[in-house]
């Protein structure tokens, strides 16, 4: 039986997408996949142009951000969630 998905809850349009784990590389592929336009400059965490407020739920690094990220801010170039999550898009 499969996991279910995470739900990624955009907190000013109150648009909510599933992503299924492993389906995305990043948060960033996701958002894009949905047809969210996103600003990035890179894909690895270094410049930090596509930082976003996580409202609620944790995400998970593969590598730390070389980029300052700074209390309830992730990069969704280089990070996944963890379970459901809200962002302030």
């Amino acid at each position: 039986m499969p996991d279910k998905p995470e739900v990624i809850t955009l907190s000013r349009s109150g648009r909510q997408l599933e992503c299924a784990e492993n389906a995305y590389p990043d948060l960033l592929t996701a958002l894009e996949a949905h047809q969210l336009p996103v600003e990035y400059q890179c894909r690895e965490g270094y410049c930090g142009s596509c930082r976003v407020r996580l409202r609620k739920g944790q995400v998970c690094y593969r590598s730390k951000p070389l980029a300052f990220v700074g209390q309830g801010e992730i990069l969704p170039c280089c990070c996944r969630p963890v379970g459901d999550i809200e962002l302030d898009l």
